[in-house]
This record gives C-alpha cells, sequence and structure tokens, in this order.
C-alpha cells in the first residue's frame, strides 16, 4: 500500500473520532491526512469506499493485535478478563468509538452497511473460535447457540463502550454480572459425572419445551 494511500486511512479514523461519522468529509479526511482532498477520489474513489477500506483496516490491525492473548485464554474468566482490557484500551485508543460511529453511519447509508457488518464478523469469528473450544465437554455445548452468543458478546462490547461515556459505574456492573454467570458455568463444569448427566437432561427437556 502507498504512502499515501495508509496516511488517507489513517485520516479517515482520526475524522471520525474528531467529528463523528456526520462530520467526516473528503475534506476533514484530507486535513487530517495532511493532504489534497481530491486524492480521496483519486485512491479510492468515494469517501463511502475509504471509510470502508479504513473500516476492513482498522478492524483486522486490532484482530492481530488481540489474537494470540485470545488464543491462549483457558476459561470464560480469562477471556471476560481478556475482553475488560480490551475495553479499555480500546477505548482510550479511540477504536471502538470509531466502529460505533461506522454502525452509527450504516443507519442511514447502506454502503455502509454490509462492509461495517463484515469488519464485525471479523471479531465474531474470532469470540466463536474461542467460545467453542472453552465450552467443549460442557453441558451447555449441547443447547448454546455459539454463533449468537459470539455476535451478543461483540455488540455488548460495542455498547458498552457508548454506555461508559455517561455511566461508567453502570458498565463496571454489567462487566460484574458476566463475571458471576462465568462463575456459575465454572461451576457446573466441575460438577460429578451423575450430577452433569442430571443437569444435561434438565437443559434438554427445558430445550424441547422452548
Amino acid at each position: 500500500m502507498s504512502g499515501t494511500k495508509q496516511r488517507l486511512l489513517d485520516g479517515a479514523i482520526t475524522a471520525i473520532r474528531t467529528h463523528g461519522i456526520a462530520g467526516v468529509s473528503a475534506r476533514t479526511i484530507a486535513a487530517a491526512a495532511g493532504v489534497n482532498q481530491a486524492l480521496v477520489f483519486y485512491h479510492f474513489g468515494t469517501v463511502d469506499d475509504l471509510l470502508t477500506a479504513a473500516c476492513r483496516a482498522s478492524t483486522a490491525d486490532r484482530l492481530a493485535h488481540w489474537s494470540d492473548r485470545l488464543a491462549g485464554v483457558g476459561s470464560l474468566r480469562e477471556l471476560l478478563a481478556v475482553g475488560q482490557e480490551l475495553h479499555e484500551q480500546e477505548r482510550e485508543l479511540g477504536n471502538v468509538s470509531f466502529l460505533a460511529q461506522m454502525l452509527a453511519g450504516a443507519q442511514t447509508d447502506e454502503r455502509l452497511a454490509a462492509p461495517t457488518a463484515a469488519a464485525l464478523q471479523l471479531w465474531v469469528d474470532e469470540i466463536e473460535s474461542v467460545l467453542r473450544r472453552l465450552l467443549a465437554g460442557s453441558p451447555f455445548a449441547e443447547i448454546a447457540d455459539v454463533p449468537g452468543l459470539s455476535r451478543a458478546v461483540c455488540a455488548a462490547f460495542v455498547g458498552l463502550e457508548l454506555y461508559d461515556g455517561v455511566d461508567r459505574a453502570g458498565v463496571r456492573q454489567a462487566m460484574s454480572a458476566l463475571d458471576q454467570l462465568a462463575v456459575l458455568i465454572e461451576i457446573v463444569d466441575d460438577l460429578g459425572p451423575i450430577a452433569r448427566r442430571a443437569l444435561r437432561s434438565r437443559v434438554n427437556r427445558a430445550a424441547r419445551r422452548d
């Protein structure tokens, strides 16, 4: 990738962090990148295409940064701890805010919807892989909708980023509740084989009723 293209990608991210999705334009991006705004159209065609490329590149970069940590997670509580660290770091860097702004823009601009969803899917796929590994052999593995749960986890962290700005204590409470749930699942997983079979039977019956 040329230096100018990279500067434009970085400029798009900076412009969204500074002005929000409603204030992003070729002019604000070019100003952030330190280049002539005509280069936005020369290299990317449209502002939306540049935003799409920036979203994809930024997400892939951050996922690469965290992939080793996620691969080393050995329990749901460890996953939550990494998630809390991820939340704090990405909030400080402005990366979750950037993704949230892209999601906001996608509500009214369908050209941003598919690429933003594709960027989120990179995180969903990574979290799904971790959850499948952690839940293997657990009674919950038989009934859990792991892809759906992975999407819920990713959506929660984006939502918590927005909530953090108005109620940080509420975010800590939400994290604590998730930790309690992880403890409960670990307690169940530590039950003996007879208790596990009984629980699995109860869970399966409840699932059939639903």
